[in-house]
């Protein structure tokens, strides 16, 4: 995390004389994608298949975002309904683990088959959904090399007024924090954050909507709604001293109430870090203890053991080679609930601090575990057989990449997907995708109830009824607002609909929907927003788009 951050913070410090020097040096091409994420790798390869010139613009390092990141036992849903690139990608993934040299701490009959919903390794399919960070970056990074996509690395987007040039609706062009100018016809924002959108004037939501702005039902607040295992099942006190209020609250925990149910704020669910951990001895580095760290912050999961409570490990999900990808589970847990609220539209320097205090939250829960007393001695015993696994993010101290940016700017777009669209209910107009996992949000706040005791609320998961299709509009801003940008990540769409929509497969597919319709709208020289549908559908659905039942 370091060394990736580190580039922009030199970056800050450049005066303006050496911004406006660095004008004069401009890169062109068709289209320029800013991003690092999996949906900009494959809509850089689409570009180029579509006989294109194409540049990526990326404030990261590292390729392919959290795919890459330590979210490798992918949340498929239904896997039918993953087409096109995307699945190309998890077909070379296949390939990759049927060479013995791919298990190196594990022989291949000892791995198992369990994947989310789908067997890990699908033999008919030849594809392999659950994979080891390392394994799918450098698959990111072979679609990269093979197909001659110029890629530009930490190159931060000059967020100033005078970062992006306008002409008639249309970029022309944006500048990054060193200086160099990207001019292209068209450009794709592909990043988490939606900052190109966001300084392009497109129009935008941070937040939950009330559930009546679009006729919904899950969005908003949702005090009392138990639909995971991520809440306080037992009866646990939030003050320091039990059951006494004038003693003050522990920390992790807000002092206001959630707010009314089905209202409207602009709370978002929350970060983790996706851990890769191994249990080889000769592959597992020991759990850090981080600076400052303060074993009275996790009093709360003290008093959660307590209780009884013993599912610790039942997100230690399995990938290749002995390690995991461990994901929140449980009402404390990995998720940093409520302190990312200003994320989205947050400084650099401010988004750096957001990500260290998640990473020394993480790494202090992670050492509480293993070694703090407090713990039952069944729980740290287990604990201390994992560590960091040692032959992931070297050159990162063994820690993620990426943090999980769950959600953060949504464009209000041509079309809005809304619950009703993800449940699978409607027929969504000219689609260029599907989707098919759940409705799943995580834990936005964590207060005291009126009873006195500690609750979390935001957790929503809502199985829709058949896989659904994603309409093109979502990826399209008003052309009144920008006329030729695509955003194949910060989608159009309600925060509860998003909640399916924000998986890494369905990233893929519209970056390449999005990369698809930027070149055909080159060709005819008019706006993707006037694209005809039709033309555009057929080019998807011979690169094998899955776009309906």
């Amino acid at each position: 995390m370091q060394l990736k951050r580190r580039a922009f913070l030199v970056s800050l410090c450049l005066s303006p004389a050496l911004l406006t020097h660095a004008q004069s040096s401009v890169r062109r091409a068709d289209v320029i994608i800013y991003g690092g994420t999996s949906a900009a790798v494959m809509a850089a390869v689409q570009v180029k298949k579509m006989g294109k010139t194409v540049l990526v613009v990326s404030p990261d390092k590292h390729l392919g975002g959290l795919s890459s990141g330590g979210l490798g036992f992918t949340d498929t849903g239904n896997k039918e309904v993953i087409g096109g690139l995307s699945r190309q990608f998890y077909q070379r993934l296949y390939q990759h683990y049927q060479q013995d040299s791919a298990w190196k701490w594990q022989k291949r009959e000892a791995y198992g088959n369990k994947g989310q919903g789908t067997p890990a390794i699908d033999g008919n399919a030849r594809t392999m959904w659950i994979f080891e960070p390392h394994a799918a970056e450098q698959i990111f990074e072979d679609l990269i090399r093979e197909h001659r996509v110029t890629v530009y690395r930490e190159e931060w987007l000059d967020r100033s007024t005078k970062g992006l040039t306008k002409k008639g609706g249309a970029i022309q062009s944006f500048r990054t924090l060193s200086g160099q100018v990207y001019e292209g016809k068209r450009f794709i924002d592909a990043t988490y954050e939606g900052d190109l959108m966001a300084a392009a004037g497109v129009k935008y939501h941070v937040g939950r909507e009330a559930n009546r702005v679009y006729g919904e039902t899950w969005n908003g607040v949702q005090p009392n709604v138990f639909q995971h295992g991520h809440y306080f099942k037992a009866k646990v006190s939030p003050y320091k001293v039990p059951g006494d209020p004038k003693s003050g609250l522990l920390p992790e925990i807000a002092a206001e109430g959630p707010g009314q149910k089905g209202e409207g704020d602009s709370k978002i669910q929350a970060y983790c870090f996706r851990m890769c951990m191994s249990n080889h001895p000769d592959n597992r580095v020991p759990f850090p203890k981080p600076e400052g760290y303060d074993p009275a912050r996790y009093e709360l999961l003290g008093r959660v053991f307590d209780s009884g409570w013993r599912e610790t490990f039942q997100k230690f999900d399995p990938i290749p080679n002995r390690k995991t990808d461990t994901n929140n589970h449980g009402p404390f847990s990995s998720d940093y609930i409520g302190k990312n609220y200003d994320y989205p539209e947050a400084t650099y320097e401010r988004r750096r601090q957001i990500i260290q205090d998640h990473q020394r939250y993480q790494q202090g829960l992670l050492y509480f575990m293993a070694n703090d007393p407090r713990v039952p001695e069944d729980v740290r015993k287990e604990m201390s057989q994992w560590g960091l696994a040692k032959d992931e993010f070297t050159d990162n101290n063994y820690w993620p990449h990426q943090i999980y940016v769950r959600e953060a700017r949504r464009m209000l777009g041509e079309y809005v997907m809304k619950e009703a669209d993800a449940l699978g209910e409607t027929t969504v107009p000219n689609p260029i995708g599907m989707g098919s996992y759940s409705l799943d949000a995580h834990n936005a706040q964590r207060y005291v109830t009126p009873e006195g005791y500690v609750q979390n609320e935001g957790d929503i998961g809502v199985h829709p009824k058949q896989p659904y299709s994603i309409a093109y509009g979502s990826i399209l801003p008003k052309e009144k607002e920008c006329s030729n940008l695509l955003v194949p990540v910060c989608v159009s769409s309600s925060h509860i609909a998003y909640g399916s929509i924000r998986m890494e497969p369905v990233f893929m597919i519209l970056g390449e929907s999005a990369a698809t319709a930027a070149v055909l709208s080159i060709d005819k020289n008019i706006s993707p927003q006037r694209l005809p549908y039709g033309e555009l559908k057929a080019v998807l659905l011979k690169n094998g788009q899955r776009l309906t039942l």
